[in-house]
């Protein structure tokens, strides 16, 4: 077994499993919803069931979980969320603050669904 850290959250919109997920209302923390870009309050990635709109969602918010990829990646590369809540390599570009979510355990493409090591953190280039 490997051990994660999952806590629940009430789905603002429908979630599908091993997404990136973000605060819907980062302000209250209290409901979640598919992260949707690279800048997003990612939290983790939803477990294997998602949740429907109003339904909880277990997210895995560390340790070493699937998540789904939206392009290539290495072993050890940054991930971040793409358009559609698929890790991509996180890079940092000036003057912007990118939200990574961890780091790719393995390698794969667009559609695999990989391992990650969650560790969410910034990255921010001058």
């Amino acid at each position: 077994m490997i051990p994660t850290f999952i806590r629940g959250y009430e789905a603002a919109s429908e979630i599908t499993g091993y997404r990136i997920v973000k605060f819907a209302d980062p302000a209250n923390g209290q409901t979640i919803d598919l992260a949707d870009s690279n800048t997003a309050a990612s939290l983790g990635v939803s477990d294997s069931m998602g949740a429907p709109a109003g339904g909880m969602c277990d997210v895995h918010r560390a340790g070493l979980v699937p998540v789904i990829l939206g392009g290539p990646v290495s072993t050890g590369d940054p991930l971040t969320s793409d358009a559609d809540a698929a890790a991509v390599l996180a890079a940092g570009t000036a003057s912007t603050t990118v939200r990574i979510v961890g780091f790719a355990d393995e390698p794969g493409i667009a559609g695999d669904t990989i391992m990650a090591f969650l560790a969410p953190g910034l990255l921010h280039e001058a």
